[in-house]
């Protein structure tokens, strides 16, 4: 197709998400609207023309993501949609190209990120799930800790301008110290942490829970109740919108909270680490429901950059050999070789490969939540020498798991 792809004239910009929601057959609201021009970033905003008419879209956001020892630069992909008459015709393939093109070339960012509405679309263009996500819905009167606990601190309502400042400060905190999450500007928290327009699903009044402990705030939990009285009675159910703590401590004090709000009768929560704590602290864990499902996606660009950026769990040394058809600057045979201070340099090599992987499975294994021994026996990588996989493992190990707070 004679499809044109180009940055987006701000003017442009309501037409621009009239097509998005006619790709994914919704829309946003005039409030979201205007949540979502504040943090676009329209040299990063590319539509695709038919003539006059924009067919499709892609954006990139600028972010800081956290990974096992650093931060680094990434470009989160998002608001990628083809409108339904034009799809099937290479017009989101011309989108990926255009925008991991304008990635490389900006030269700021080795790291791209997604969060995919279809788990197949994204690996052909060497995105890999980096990090996995769980749900949980459980009954309040099956939310009993197990022995051991004593509440400590306090917990206060707050409205939302003093819980901004108390919340963001507790999670820069544990965000440098994580694995996966996002730095936010105040426009990411008003967009992420909002009021919910009334009607909506998950609409309903957004509380802010705040935890002090004896050096200040060190948790929150920000939360909506949708209300359901059959008969008159409470069968109320609490939705976790995000629940954040410093401390171990002060996580299970947030979450007790949190299961003894009167007139509720369940709780549910739809992003939370896979090795969520929870499932230690509960005298029955199954209670949980907790379902797994692919989280963030992850797709290295600038592969040396990339690779040297994190930090490593033991000194050890590998040979990548990387096929990247997408992105063919990054195809070759690398050696990485860590130090014991965790640093790493990473270079081209003519040595025989310890490894051999797409670059969709380098984008899974990059933050160490999942392991090249997994992919291994799933066939979806090579260990072309004994022993590889073993040291590949203990070298990109991290603790925590990669988790991701933010849906962008």
């Amino acid at each position: 197709m004679d499809i044109d792809i180009r940055a987006l004239d701000p003017e442009h910009f309501d037409a621009f998400h009239a097509a998005l929601a006619a790709a994914f057959s919704g829309g946003l609201s005039p409030e979201e609207l205007e949540l979502e021009r504040k943090i676009a970033e329209f040299n990063r905003v590319l539509a695709a023309y038919d003539g006059e008419e924009i067919v499709g879209g892609a954006v990139a956001c600028s972010f800081e993501l956290t990974v096992p020892g650093g931060i680094v630069p990434a470009a989160g992909v998002t608001a990628v949609g083809v409108k339904p008459t034009h799809r099937r015709r290479g017009v989101n393939t011309a989108l990926m190209r255009r925008q991991l093109d304008d990635i490389r070339e900006r030269g700021l960012e080795p790291l791209a990120i997604l969060y995919a509405s279809e788990g197949d679309i994204y690996p052909r263009f060497g995105f890999g799930t980096a990090t996995w996500m769980t749900e949980i819905s459980i009954e309040r009167d099956r939310t009993r800790f197990a022995p051991g606990y004593s509440a400590s601190g306090r917990v206060r309502l707050l409205e939302r301008e003093p819980a901004l400042v108390a919340i963001s400060s507790v999670y820069d905190r544990v965000r440098l110290r994580g694995n996966g999450l996002l730095a936010r500007s105040i426009d990411w928290w008003n967009l992420i942490i909002r009021e919910r327009p009334h009607g909506e699903e998950d609409s309903g009044r957004l509380f802010y829970a705040v935890h002090e402990g004896a050096d200040g705030p060190d948790a929150y939990a920000a939360y909506r109740v949708k209300h359901d009285w059959p008969g008159e009675i409470p069968g109320n159910t609490l939705k976790v919108d995000e629940l954040i703590a410093d401390s171990p401590q002060a996580y299970a004090d947030m979450w007790r909270f949190v299961f003894d709000v009167d007139l509720v009768a369940k709780i549910e929560c739809w992003n939370r680490p896979v090795d969520d704590p929870l499932l230690h602290m509960l005298v029955e864990p199954r209670r949980l429901r907790m379902q797994v499902r692919d989280g963030l996606l992850l797709r290295v660009v600038d592969l040396p950059r990339a690779l040297t950026a994190r930090r490593y769990a033991v000194q050890e040394r590998l040979v990548l050999e990387v096929r990247d058809p997408f992105c063919l600057w990054n195809e070759g045979r690398y050696e990485l070789e860590s130090s014991a201070d965790g640093s790493a340099r990473c270079r081209a090599t003519s040595e025989p490969a310890d490894i051999g992987l797409t670059a969709t499975e380098l984008g899974s294994v990059y933050l160490g939540g999942v392991g090249f021994r997994d992919l291994h026996r799933a066939g979806r990588l090579v260990e072309e020498r004994s022993g590889a996989l073993a040291r590949a493992d203990a070298m990109f190990a991290a603790d925590p798991a990669p988790w991701c707070a933010n849906m962008f």
